[in-house]
């Protein structure tokens, strides 16, 4: 995950929300890159990633991007360490499940969780798991309607700056994209633990028709794999928020 920045509470969060409800500038902001990678790390960018990196030629139709046929279509949003990601992964083997992430630390976290050392290039490749590793809105744009069963957006950056309320994935600008490629009834489940982006979230969800509105759980739901990042959060005595978004019919 970006790291992030410490609050500014000057302005109001109906103050940013009614600021802009067109989408967002199409800019990938945060850090694609951290420390010099390790060699290992630079194996499994190199020679895994490659491997399994979902085609935007195959986003007109998703399930053929898979070496198996799918039941259906998951999409998670910057993954993070990718504990999420292995975690449904396993808990739901027919789902077919694209990973996104920019960050390389990111990805060289779920890909070492994927391929042993040394089989970076031969490991057996996931049937049903790809990875998305450039801006999660430009694969949205491309994918069918209705063609997403399930969407996840764990934790993200909280862009806390007003000035930078802009580049929070949850915008008014892209709920209408969201909502497009989601079939009717499925769910979009959204974490922070970040006090401003938790009334960002509210404010954002209370203002539109596309999802049904709902309050968060503060006890994460047992569906909800832990991460990594999560348990840091509550260690920090942070209290994270759960929503539940459900697309209407």
């Amino acid at each position: 995950m970006v790291e992030r920045e410490k609050p500014d509470l000057s302005k109001t969060q109906t103050e940013h929300v009614g600021a802009d409800s067109k989408p967002p500038v199409p800019r990938l902001y945060g850090r694609q890159k951290g420390r010099p990678l390790r060699q290992r790390q630079k194996l499994l960018m190199e020679q895994a990633l490659p491997r399994m990196r979902f085609p935007l030629s195959d986003a007109v139709s998703p399930p053929s991007a898979f070496a198996e046929v799918p039941s259906e279509t998951w999409l998670e949003i910057g993954f993070g360490g990718g504990e999420h990601v292995a975690a449904q992964v396993a808990a739901h083997p027919t789902v077919g499940y694209i990973a996104s992430e920019v960050f390389e630390n990111g990805l060289c976290s779920l890909l070492s969780r994927l391929f042993p050392e040394g089989e970076e290039e031969t490991g057996r490749v996931p049937p049903l798991l790809k990875i998305w590793d450039d801006d999660a809105r430009l694969l949205l744009a491309k994918l069918p309607d209705a063609s997403l069963s399930r969407l996840f957006l764990m934790f993200p950056d909280p862009w806390p700056k007003a000035r930078h309320a802009k580049r929070r994935f949850v915008h008014p600008g892209n709920l209408a994209q969201v909502a497009r490629v989601l079939k009717p009834g499925a769910e979009w489940r959204v974490a922070s633990d970040d006090p401003t982006y938790q009334e960002w979230v509210r404010d954002v969800m209370g203002n539109q028709s596309f999802f049904k509105v709902v309050e968060p759980e503060v006890i994460r739901p047992s569906d909800w794999p832990p991460t990594r990042y999560e348990a840091k959060a509550i260690k920090a005595g942070r209290t994270p928020f759960y929503w539940s978004f459900i697309h209407n019919t």
